[in-house]
């Protein structure tokens, strides 16, 4: 509020199209102010494309001077492009997750173009590649399909731009109705209900809101997406060391079983009693399970599309 006038100025932030849409003024560089007619807003639309298709986050600000918070005759101030770039070793991390056999999909509250230049900039989408219809999709595109549309559509969808948090519970519960094992990373609030519904949970230590520390499993704490590689390398080691030891003891007692069990049938003795099981049991479960325990992770995990 104004004191000199005893005007009341109302501000809005947000989205740059949306906000765009809300205007029907804006000023030029003298500070006039100026009717947007359509060849205007045209150009506005088209340099926040622009912004968008270089993977800038566009907001625009925008003011009025009323009382009310009515959602229109808004006067543009000005749009703005903010660079959020990917880390350094994302793009190696999504390269690990695919050839291990993890397919990777993005949902954000972006625009379509700033999506898929994100996604093209961090490896889950190719450059120059021609990007079809059914693999980058706005949110509300893919709520308002059928329950039979979406079960089709959702294996081929790499990118959802415009999303809701219903829209993340809707892609989480077809894709675990199709038999696949769902792993979420969320780290705002709105991400909590498809955090829950998933089969593992990722949340972001250091931007993560409590709320999405509280409904996963795992808290990340460098915010990194290179860990979730890390965390998939550790988790097949510790997995296919519990194979390797139940190997190992199948092989060990199988043949102690049947070599007490032939003696014993063809000679009327066994030739090694009950202690002398005992013992070897002792020993090789121990020594069996240091050796298992403390095998590292190796890059050859990661090969296989699965263990």
């Amino acid at each position: 509020m104004n004191k000199k006038d005893n005007t009341i100025h109302v501000h809005w932030k947000g989205a740059a199209e949306m906000v765009l849409a809300m205007c029907s003024n804006y000023y030029q560089k003298s500070g006039t102010k100026k009717p947007i007619n359509h060849e205007e807003k045209t150009q506005f639309e088209n340099i926040i494309q622009g912004m968008a298709a270089s993977s800038l986050r566009c907001i625009a600000f925008a003011h009025k001077e009323d009382d009310t918070l009515s959602e229109e005759g808004l006067t543009l101030l000005s749009i703005i492009g903010i660079k959020d770039p990917c880390r350094p070793g994302a793009k190696l991390a999504i390269d690990a997750c695919r050839s291990a056999g993890v397919e990777i999909k993005m949902i954000t509250g972006d625009n379509v173009f700033t999506a898929k230049a994100i996604a093209t900039e961090c490896g889950i989408l190719k450059p120059g590649q021609q990007v079809s219809k059914e693999e980058v999709i706005e949110g509300e595109q893919f709520r308002n399909f059928t329950d039979d549309e979406r079960m089709e559509k959702v294996d081929n969808i790499k990118v959802m731009a415009r999303s809701s948090p219903f829209d993340k519970l809707l892609m989480v519960q077809c894709l675990k109705k199709k038999g696949h094992v769902v792993v979420v990373t969320g780290d705002g609030t709105n991400d909590a209900p498809a955090l829950k519904e998933a089969d593992t949970r990722l949340s972001m230590g250091i931007q993560g809101t409590e709320v999405a520390k509280e409904s996963s499993d795992i808290v990340i704490l460098d915010d990194d997406f290179g860990s979730v590689a890390t965390v998939l390398r550790w988790g097949r080691c510790v997995y296919n060391n519990i194979q390797k030891f139940i190997q190992f003891q199948l092989t060990v007692n199988v043949a102690a079983l049947v070599i007490n069990f032939v003696a014993a049938v063809s000679a009327g003795d066994v030739p090694l009693t009950a202690v002398q099981l005992l013992w070897v049991n002792l020993i090789m479960d121990t020594l069996g399970a240091l050796a298992l325990a403390t095998e590292r992770p190796t890059k050859e995990l990661m090969d296989h599309v699965r263990i």
